[in-house]
């Protein structure tokens, strides 16, 4: 018996000769570039037993490509942080650090 299995997406059996299962697979976005990225910057301290963090978000682009643009920003402002999903979270207050370094960066940023 084969090891290798078909994703087929919970379909057992099909009666179809042609069928093919479908790929679930997300499609890779490609990163924008800083000019033409929208990101808003923002204070939030829902849900996280009022500390604040600092939220980046509306970021397009490639998961790898936003990790190295949180990790810059962690690394500029010296604490730490998370990047996923679109979103940049830093841990404190540093809003108006990060607004400046994304715009010197050439990224449109609010």
């Amino acid at each position: 018996m084969s090891k290798k299995k078909l994703n087929t997406g919970g379909i057992v059996y099909s009666t179809n000769p042609d069928f093919r299962p479908e790929n679930d697979e997300p499609e890779q976005v490609e990163t924008l570039a800083p000019a033409q990225q929208q990101l808003r910057v923002k204070l939030d301290t829902k849900q996280r037993a009022g500390k604040v963090v600092t939220l980046v978000n509306g970021f397009v682009g490639k998961d790898e490509d936003l990790e190295k643009l949180g990790k810059e920003l962690k690394t500029k402002c010296g604490t730490g942080g998370s990047a996923k999903d679109g979103q940049i979270l830093i841990q404190g207050d540093y809003k108006d650090k990060v607004l400046k370094w994304l715009q010197d960066w050439g990224y449109k940023a609010k």
